[in-house]
């Protein structure tokens, strides 16, 4: 009976390690870049220069594998958080090689601190992903990167303020090679998350890395601390973006706060105009940014209720008068580069 226990025993012993050992899977060679180095200029950067290329990985199970890739600097790789810092470009289901333009290796290459006009070495591995994750052996891309002129007539702002719908993007225009900038007003009905495109696609985005940088393909949503209207700047020669409270209202005996409190007003992107909607009673109307009077326009008059519409000064003494309560629509047009004068519009509903 003991003989037949242990027997028993080893059998099952046995059975149990057959169950719990996964098949090794694993890159059958090296993955390649050609070339492996690379000195970018303005010559090659809408060229590709660059190539990565892998072997299949071979996994038990019979299904499309998914590759994606990693680069980051040495010093990153190793430690307590190994390539948490890394910038990763999926390449897709089946794909054994992904290509890369001189602007793109330009941007990630700064983005990962290699200093410009001088060769410095990143590392790159491929990560093949099915039932998990297997990990090539790195190898060393040697680059010299330099300092690109960014010549995007605009970029593109996606998020929830607008249901991160490529259809209604915001487009923030150019004011100065590589740096852009434009209104954003953030409704409450939606999260305050956003990204960043060079084009109407998630080819080239922006969002916040591993380390909450602003940073190429950062896969993490950047966001604003509030729901109101922000002036939103992005600068692609240092990677850096700014979002700084920027909200015209209406204010006067008209509105709901007096002379004391602006009535925000919400920014079309679209229409590039402010705009309110809802109730006033008689009285006076102006309009005034980030509910100060440092900036506030006023008409050279007082027109009444039966003008609606008209130019509006910086710093005028004036105010548009509304004859009757009721609802309306105002609209006001203001150029932040041309801030002597705005356009109004006042509409009875």
């Amino acid at each position: 009976m003991v003989l037949g226990t242990i027997v028993f025993l080893c059998i099952s012993c046995s059975n149990n390690a057959e169950l719990t050992v996964l098949q090794e899977v694993k890159f059958s060679a090296p993955i390649e870049a050609t070339p492996s180095t690379v000195v970018l200029s303005a010559s090659n950067v809408n060229a590709s220069v660059m190539t990565i290329s892998w072997p299949a990985v071979q996994y038990p199970i019979n299904a499309p594998v998914s590759y994606s890739l990693e680069f980051d600097v040495l010093s990153d790789t190793f430690g307590t958080s190994p390539w948490s810092n890394a910038i990763k470009f999926d390449a897709g289901e089946s794909v054994l090689s992904k290509s890369f333009l001189g602007n793109d290796l330009n941007v990630l290459a700064t983005t990962l601190g290699l200093q410009h006009d001088i060769a410095g070495e990143i590392l790159v591995r491929v990560v093949a992903n099915l039932d998990r994750k297997v990990y090539s052996t790195p190898i060393t891309l040697t680059i010299t990167t330099f300092t690109s002129q960014i010549t995007f007539p605009q970029i593109y702002m996606v998020g929830g303020f607008q249901g991160w719908d490529f259809n209604t993007a915001a487009a923030l225009p150019a004011i100065s090679p590589g740096v852009f900038q434009g209104i954003i007003t953030f409704p409450t009905t939606a999260s305050k998350d956003f990204k960043f495109t060079t084009a109407l696609n998630w080819n080239q985005f922006y969002g916040a890395n591993a380390s909450g940088n602003f940073a190429l393909n950062g896969n993490t949503n950047l966001s604003v601390p509030n729901y109101t209207t922000y002036m939103i700047t992005v600068d692609l020669n240092t990677l850096s973006y700014t979002a700084v409270p920027y909200s015209f209202g209406i204010i006067g005996t008209a509105t709901a706060g007096g002379w004391n409190t602006s009535t925000a007003m919400n920014y079309d992107y679209q229409l590039h105009k402010w705009k309110y909607t809802g109730p006033l009673v008689a009285g006076a109307v102006k309009f005034r940014l980030n509910d100060a009077w440092t900036v506030n326009y006023g008409p050279a008059g007082s027109p009444g209720g039966d003008t609606n519409s008209g130019t509006v000064l910086n710093d005028a003494p004036g105010a548009h008068t509304i004859n009757a309560a009721g609802n309306y629509e105002i609209t006001f047009t203001h150029d932040p580069n041309n801030p002597a004068t705005a356009g109004y519009t006042v509409l009875q509903l």
